[in-house]
This record gives structure tokens, sequence and C-alpha cells, in this order.
């Protein structure tokens, strides 16, 4: 799939969390979640809308295509597998771990997300056997 910049996926990943909460987007409300002028979304959906992402013309509900669905999965997948790695083996507040995400998920590589997912799906098998090391990861902290 295309790679979108940062500030795109964060408009996709947005859209596609109002979308499930809500069946679809709305300008203010990606404005306020984003904290950024109305004007700035219409651009972003202006380009998102050319890359065939999303279904939007002005002043209607924002939905996304098919293949904007599937990118925002994506997107919103690898968020929520940093967060938990921040939250569950990192030990870090769920909302410090969801915002250093949010940060991190634009610049790590590939390769490093892929890895950092099989040492988090391994560290978390062995913690949940081994009550010892569940209590040595607290005590790191």
């Amino acid at each position: 799939m295309e790679k979108l910049s940062s500030s795109l996926e964060d408009y996709l990943e947005t859209i596609y969390n109002e979308v499930q909460k809500n069946g679809f987007a709305k300008v203010t409300d990606i404005s306020r979640i984003l904290n950024v002028k109305k004007a700035s979304v219409t651009g972003a959906l202006n380009s998102l809308t050319a890359k065939k992402l999303i279904n939007y013309a002005p002043y209607s509900s924002i939905t996304l295509t098919e293949r904007g669905e599937l990118m925002a999965k994506e997107i919103f997948k690898r968020h929520e597998i940093m967060a938990d790695f921040f939250a569950k083996l990192l030990l870090l507040p769920p909302e410090e771990a969801a915002l250093n995400a949010c940060k991190m998920e634009h610049i790590m590589s590939e390769e490093m997300f892929t890895r950092m997912t099989k040492f988090s799906e391994f560290i978390q098998k062995y913690s949940a056997e081994n009550k010892d090391f569940q209590d040595s990861i607290k005590n790191l902290y």
C-alpha cells in the first residue's frame, strides 16, 4: 500500500475511529480531536479523497472507501500494538502509552515494528506463565 505522511495517517486513523463510533466522521469532530483548524481538515480530506481513501464532499459526512478502511485498520493496529507494548511491558500509564504510540508509529520501520510485535508477544506469553517474571518486570520501574 501507498505510504502516507504522518499527518494524513493521523487524519485517516481519526476518521476510522469516528466511523467505528458513529458510522461516519464530520469535519468539526476531526478538527476538535486533532486540535487543528477546519481549513486544515478540509485540505487533508481533499488529499485523502484524491488518493481514493475516503468518500468526502463539502458539508457532508465522511466515510472510508474499502481501500481506506484497509489502510486505516493497519494504522490503527500498529498504534494499538505499540500502545499495548508501552502499557503492559514498560508499565506506562495508558494515556502516556497511547501518546507515545501515536508519535512513534510514524517513524518506526516495518522491520522494527515486526520485531517489537514478536518480542511483545513472546514476553507477554512468557510472563503469563511465569509469576516471578511478572514481578520482576514490575520491580524494574
